[in-house]
């Protein structure tokens, strides 16, 4: 039958399962958002201004 002093390997296996279980689930919950996961995308969009191109001032108009 079952031997004497086995009990110790069983519950480290346990422990063992529990651990691996519960990093699975933090993934999945990091993964799904929960711990805003996916939201940390920064949109950097840099861009130099671009020179204007005034027109020269009309020249005055003389009226009759």
């Amino acid at each position: 039958m079952a031997e004497d002093g086995g009990g110790s390997n069983t519950g480290i296996v346990a422990v063992l399962v529990i651990f691996v279980i519960v990093i699975v689930l933090a993934f999945l919950a990091w993964q799904g958002g929960l711990f805003r996961g996916r939201n940390t995308r920064i949109n950097v969009n840099v861009s130099a201004p671009q020179p204007s191109q005034q027109q020269p001032p009309a020249a005055p108009r003389s009226s009759p």
